[in-house]
């Protein structure tokens, strides 16, 4: 990854992934929550198995049982989990004692983001109060992220707000779903296209390669 990291989520087809990974991103989520873009195990392991290697893959959860979430991430074949509802810092840690890479959303404005250390995932995520509601919150509340806690802002970021996003907040990446979408679950090519472009656009000039999915210390900037 170079620059800016970004994962394209809500994905449910094999065509909307590759034309992902085509266009530069550098993760897909599929979403096994309940959502109009819920997907099956075996459908996505369908799915995965005909991604490049380096493409990180993302299992979407919402308060399912930490059994049940390593069990599903592992039975559709996807390298990480995404913890998107209440989950508690043990319910992460039971999570992350089987799958590598964990990240953690956590919403715009509550307790859990000034306590982002506590949880120990691989990275976190930012997402409006509503978190999966598709609307953009108030940029200013990403200040209460402890410094140097590496995130991914999400929350109804398009292709017309992303650079502005990252301008303001310079998270380590973005996450966007409905943003490129022409229906649920289904992408817009031409959305998907200009969002890469916007993001790609704010890299800097002097972005380096990162791979924080496999890192010697997952949680290192927990004991900064």
């Amino acid at each position: 990854m170079v620059g800016v990291f970004v994962k394209i989520c809500g994905v449910t087809s094999e065509d909307d992934a590759l034309l992902a990974v085509a266009l530069g991103a550098d993760a897909v989520g599929f979403v096994f929550a309940p959502s109009p873009r819920q997907m099956v195990p075996s459908r996505v392991r369908d799915i995965v198995r005909r991604l490049p290697p380096e493409i990180v893959t993302v299992g979407v959860f919402r308060d399912e049982h930490p059994q049940r979430v390593v069990e599903m991430t592992r039975a559709a074949g996807l390298k990480a989990a995404q913890l998107h509802g209440h989950e508690t810092p043990a319910d992460v840690a039971e999570v992350a004692a089987h799958v590598r890479t964990v990240i953690k959303a956590v919403a715009a404005g509550s307790p859990d983001v000034a306590n982002a250390r506590s949880f120990p995932a691989t990275m976190m995520l930012l997402d409006a109060p509503a978190p999966g509601s598709g609307r953009v919150f108030d940029w200013k509340l990403a200040g209460e992220m402890p410094e140097g806690v590496p995130y991914l802002l999400a929350g109804g970021l398009t292709c017309e707000n992303v650079g502005a996003g990252i301008r303001q907040v310079r998270p380590y990446g973005v996450d966007v779903s409905s943003g490129v979408e022409a229906a649920p679950g289904k992408k817009d090519p031409v959305l998907l296209k200009r969002f890469m472009e916007e993001v790609r656009a704010e890299a800097p000039a002097d972005a380096t390669d990162v791979d924080w999915h496999d890192p010697t210390r997952p949680y290192d900037w927990m004991d900064e």
